[in-house]
């Protein structure tokens, strides 16, 4: 909880120490809450990042090529690998910082995942130990933006095509191409898996789920063409040779070209890039008579010589095959396209029907919560038009009906759980709750028995931006625990004077209940509140009911009645902290009239303020302090 006060000033040790926010008990200060939204953002952001590494790899592939024209010859398109080369290293620059935050990331304890509990282990040294211990940790994490593909591109090809290694290249881009792929996309299972387990989520909607249905769908057709692209430029490799051996010529025939890497653009296509004296035109023609298959479409890419065309085209191939589950291939009798084959239609298989599978989930499960979310708005809009109400309480339902069915998703928890045996329950809420109420500093050190009493009887609530959740004087009727959002609290301690406190999640509402619940004689009437609650932002909370917390309390009063808890009350209280702001800034000024009065006076009239003006104010401020001072909390635990 952050506190703010207007028209109040303070000196600068306790203005400091006011404005401080509580820290989640026994948090090192470097390490991050996993369930914060922006870590949970950041997770969501290196989670794509991962996905857009597997789409990168497949551009090195269509780095090799071959030059057009009569005289073909294998090199390297420099322009591509420039591409490919700066794309993945500032994806793994994202990666490198994910890297640095999981060595400041608080992860779920086995141990309490046993339990049921799911806790967050916050000591430093031991997420360290954690996370480079773990053989899917830092290890594999590093493996994964290993520079294996840059090393290999601009390191030992160009050296293999110097040595007229042509086969070699073609063996050993495929190999290296699938060691780094497979465990990549393993990690990103697993990192995806990861960021569920601590949030219970990635993306939060059906839809998300949809978008990353077809994002793997596009993928695995780009990483098949690029493959498919690489394979045809080794048949193409094939072709070279054969005629080569068929003809006379063959010890003119330059593999490679003289220059291994070329750059090329519109006005430099690389045609001049030859040393081949020869004339094999039959390995550019589609018609020819080398049996090319699956790979026949890939030789207008090679004659085009566009990298658009390239990509887009694989791309294209990839997809036909994967959606036709490989009906419209045609492979020759070479072990290594008939494989190619197999898997392109095994794969096709299995992703179209996962595809279609979790469409048709998607839509049984969005397709009747929107239309009752529809027959819900049409009920309200009707009522709202039968009462007549005015514009602005229209607004303002309409505003909490979408808050309300954006958090909830049109499903009531508590109805759903509620025909659960007791046990199940229980520890269904235990899990929800648990670390909920353990922030509230006013419940950390209670026994579980209790908490399972607490959590049990908690309820959620959604309220909108702008909205009152207790107004100044009001009686107050429940416990409101903030899950999320920011509520200010506001209190008038006389005309033209406010003290405001900001309470973030995991501060608390109504905690005049707790003394009202443990007064003795009980008086049946609720306490006044003191202060103004809003809501800054949309907040999502939980209820305790007066009469559930004073169930509590009256089984478990002697926990209740101790002297350590009375004083954590009172310290955590919203309302004896403005109490005790205001007491000490009326201190503060007592001191330094009391010290430093001439001096403060004398500095004012020479600034050019009048000394009856700052008396007057003086004189105001210990007005109203004396009139704050009557309004001193009273929570009976004396």
């Amino acid at each position: 909880m952050c506190v703010h006060f207007s028209k109040l000033h303070f000196p600068l040790p306790f203005a400091m120490n006011m404005h401080r926010c509580i820290a989640i008990p026994g948090a090192s200060n470097h390490v991050y809450d996993p369930r914060t939204r922006n870590i949970k953002w950041l997770n969501r952001f290196f989670v794509l990042s991962r996905g857009a590494s597997l789409a990168i790899d497949p551009l090195f592939l269509f780095a090799i090529t071959s030059s057009p024209g009569p005289n073909p010859c294998i090199y390297i398109d420099g322009t591509m690998l420039l591409f490919a080369t700066l794309l993945r290293t500032c994806v793994d620059a994202f990666h490198v910082m994910n890297l640095w935050l999981k060595f400041r990331l608080a992860y779920v304890s086995k141990e309490s995942l046993n339990v049921g509990n799911g806790e967050l282990v916050w000591d430093a040294r031991a997420v360290v130990k954690h996370y480079v211990g773990s053989v899917k940790g830092f290890w594999f994490d590093l493996y994964v933006i290993f520079p294996v593909p840059q090393a290999l591109y601009w390191l030992m090809l160009p050296k293999l095509l110097r040595e007229q290694k042509v086969e070699d290249v073609m063996t050993v881009t495929q190999i290296i191409f699938l060691l780094q792929f497979f465990p990549k996309l393993y990690h990103s299972f697993y990192l995806m898996r990861g960021v569920k387990k601590v949030t219970g989520y990635i993306f939060g909607t059906a839809w998300w789920g949809l978008i990353l249905n077809l994002i793997a769908y596009f993928l695995a057709s780009h990483v098949s063409g690029g493959f498919w692209y690489i394979l045809s430029m080794q048949r193409i490799a094939e072709c070279l040779k054969k005629q080569c051996h068929e003809s006379k010529e063959c010890s003119a025939l330059a593999w490679t070209c003289p220059s291994e890497i070329c750059y090329s653009s519109y006005k430099n296509p690389c045609v001049e890039n030859s040393a081949m004296k020869a004339n094999f035109t039959t390995c550019m023609d589609q018609g020819g008579d080398f049996p090319y298959g699956n790979y026949a479409f890939a030789l207008p890419l090679i004659v085009k010589n566009s990298n658009m065309v390239k990509l887009l085209y694989s791309n294209l191939w990839g997809l036909m095959a994967l959606s036709t589950m490989g009906s419209n291939l045609t492979p020759t009798s070479q072990s290594i396209e008939v494989i190619f084959t197999i898997i392109m239609v095994l794969a096709g298989l299995a992703l179209f029907t996962s595809l279609i599978g979790n469409i048709q989930v998607f839509f049984h499960s969005v397709t009747p919560r929107r239309r009752q979310m529809q027959f819900r708005y049409r009920d309200m809009d009707w009522w709202m038009r039968r009462r007549q109400l005015p514009p602005e309480l229209k607004r303002r339902v309409r505003y909490y009906e979408h808050e309300r069915w954006k958090t909830m998703g049109g499903q009531d928890e508590m109805k759903l759980i509620q025909d659960f045996p007791d046990g199940l329950r229980r520890d269904i809420k235990r899990f929800l709750c648990l670390d909920l109420v353990r922030k509230v500093p006013l419940f950390d050190n209670l026994d579980d028995l209790i908490l399972d009493h607490i959590c049990d009887r908690v309820k959620p609530m959604v309220y909108s931006k702008d909205e009152k959740i207790l107004k100044e004087g009001e009686p107050v009727q429940r416990m409101v625990f903030i899950v999320s959002g920011t509520v200010m609290r506001s209190q008038n301690i006389t005309k033209g004077m406010v003290t405001t406190t900001s309470i973030e999640p995991g501060g608390f509402i109504g905690d005049e209940l707790v003394p009202w619940c443990l007064r003795m004689p009980f008086v049946d009437r609720f306490p006044p509140s003191s202060a103004t609650f809003s809501c800054v932002e949309p907040v999502e909370a939980y209820g305790l009911d007066s009469d559930q917390l004073q169930y509590i309390t009256n089984h478990f009063r002697y926990t209740f009645l101790r002297g350590k808890l009375k004083y954590k009350t009172r310290y955590y209280s919203s309302n004896w902290r403005s109490w005790a702001a205001v007491n000490i800034q009326f201190a503060w000024r007592r001191y330094l009239l009391r010290t430093r009065g001439d001096h403060v006076n004398r500095i004012a009239v020479n600034g050019g303020g009048s000394d009856g003006a700052s008396t007057s104010s003086d004189q105001k401020l210990r007005h109203y302090a004396a009139m704050f001072l009557s309004l001193r909390p009273k929570d009976h635990l004396d």
